[in-house]
């Protein structure tokens, strides 16, 4: 179990417990997964973008990549239905606390001149999204390794219930808002 589980079920239940004002345990707010996904437009040019976003992807969440596929023809982007448009990667259980635990600890401070996450992420329904411009900031992308920087988004849902839930476990959780 990892370090960061362990503090939410010993600490973090009855903190939020008092926070919140939930009298039930299994009605607090808890992290339910985290999706990290890169949309690779280029893909439809260069194959190769494919290929190396799928091992570096698989690098930074350590587990496969599944492929998403375009649903429908778009003409003006010469898109045909089923061609590859991204890469995500959907982490439960102790792989996510264990991702979440580092990109806290570890990838945010690497971030220059970072001042908190902003809270425009927040969907209201439980669910909170912020993107990266460059997968550089993750500790196990070697500079020399990278063709062309992109983008990422990490995506956390819990089962919190509104706006204010969610922060909530967020913040106990480690996640450094802006003030």
């Amino acid at each position: 179990m990892s370090n960061l589980k362990k503090q939410y079920i010993e600490e973090g239940k009855i903190q939020l417990t008092k926070v919140l004002g939930i009298g039930n345990v299994m009605a607090l707010p808890r992290l339910v997964k985290i999706v990290v996904n890169i949309g690779l437009g280029e893909a439809l040019e260069n194959k190769k973008a494919v290929e190396t976003m799928t091992a570096q992807l698989a690098t930074i969440c350590g587990q496969k990549p599944t492929l998403c596929r375009a649903k429908k023809d778009i003409s003006s982007f010469k898109l045909r239905q089923g061609e590859i448009v991204g890469l995500k990667v959907t982490l439960r259980g102790n792989r996510m606390y264990d991702f979440f635990e580092k990109l806290v600890k570890i990838v945010l401070p690497r971030i220059r001149d970072f001042r908190g996450v902003s809270e425009n992420g927040f969907d209201g329904k439980g669910g909170f999204t912020m993107g990266f411009s460059e997968q550089i900031v993750f500790p196990e992308i070697e500079y020399g390794q990278i063709d062309k920087v992109r983008g990422l988004e990490v995506t956390f849902l819990t089962s919190g219930r509104s706006k204010e839930e969610t922060k909530k476990l967020l913040k106990f959780l480690g996640m450094p808002f802006r003030r």
